[in-house]
This record gives structure tokens, sequence and C-alpha cells, in this order.
């Protein structure tokens, strides 16, 4: 089973990996328009661009912020770890769904079995740390039992 976690892992690891490349290629191109602006025009146009290209900058390196935490998150995961009780790596097979307690990442097919990447600090990672096997519990008015702890 430590090569599903591993797989899981990997594609977490990815998903950030986008994020940053993304938010890392806005800042480049906002910051590029800034500089071919200073070059063509003058006054209130001039500051507007410029102005457009800052927020744009601003916005992008909150998001290369964000995605910085979830590596830092992810960072402290091991793949190859093994605990009956949920934790942060943890695989949670549940009769409403399979779980990758790790961050929120969306959902991640492995093997033709998807399962949904979330963070600890979500409503239903909350639900889920510290449960083990044959636990039950509710969340939105769906009851989730809890199969197996991987």
């Amino acid at each position: 089973m430590s090569n599903l976690k591993e797989a899981l892992y990997q594609q977490c690891v990815d998903y950030v990996a986008k994020r940053m490349a993304a938010a890392q290629q806005g800042i480049d191109e906002a910051q590029q328009a800034s500089k071919d602006d200073t070059k063509s025009s003058a006054g209130d146009k001039y500051e507007t661009g410029r102005e457009m290209a800052q927020q744009e900058t601003d916005r992008n390196m909150a998001q290369l912020n964000e995605a910085n935490k979830l590596r830092v998150a992810l960072n402290s995961i091991s793949p190859a770890a093994t605990s009956a009780i949920a934790e942060a790596g943890s695989v949670i097979v549940t009769n409403n769904g399979n779980f990758y307690l790790a961050i929120s990442a969306g959902t991640i097919t492995v093997e033709g079995n998807s399962y949904f990447a979330v963070s600890a600090a979500s409503p239903i990672g909350l639900k889920l740390k510290g449960q083990k096997a044959g636990t039950e519990f509710d969340l939105n008015g769906k009851c989730y039992k809890i199969e197996k702890v991987i």
C-alpha cells in the first residue's frame, strides 16, 4: 500500500509545483508588462498600466505564498509511514469515498480509483483526523463509515 501513498503524495507534489510555476510565470509576465509599459507611454495611462501590473504581481505573489505553504505541509508527510489512526499522509477508505489526508488538491486518480486529497484543516479533514476503521461520523447530512485507514 505504500505505493498507493507514494503515488498520491507525488501527485500532490506535482499539483503544488504546477501552482508555483503558474504563479511565477504570472509574476514574470506582469513585471515584463510593467517594463514594456514604461517604454511606450507617459502620463495617466502609464500610471494605470503600472498599477495594474503591480496588482497582478501582488496577486501572483499571494498565490505563490499559498502554494509554498502547501509545499511545507507536504514536506511534513512521510509517504512510507503507516498508522491505524488517520493522520497527515493517511489514506482513509469510507463508504462515501476515499480520502488522502494531506493538502486540498481535489480529486486524484491512482490505478483507476479516485481519492479526494483534503487538508486536515478542511471540514472533512477535521472529521477524519484521529479516527480509525469502524468509526462513523456525519458531515453535511451524510453518514460516513470509515472502512480502513492506510
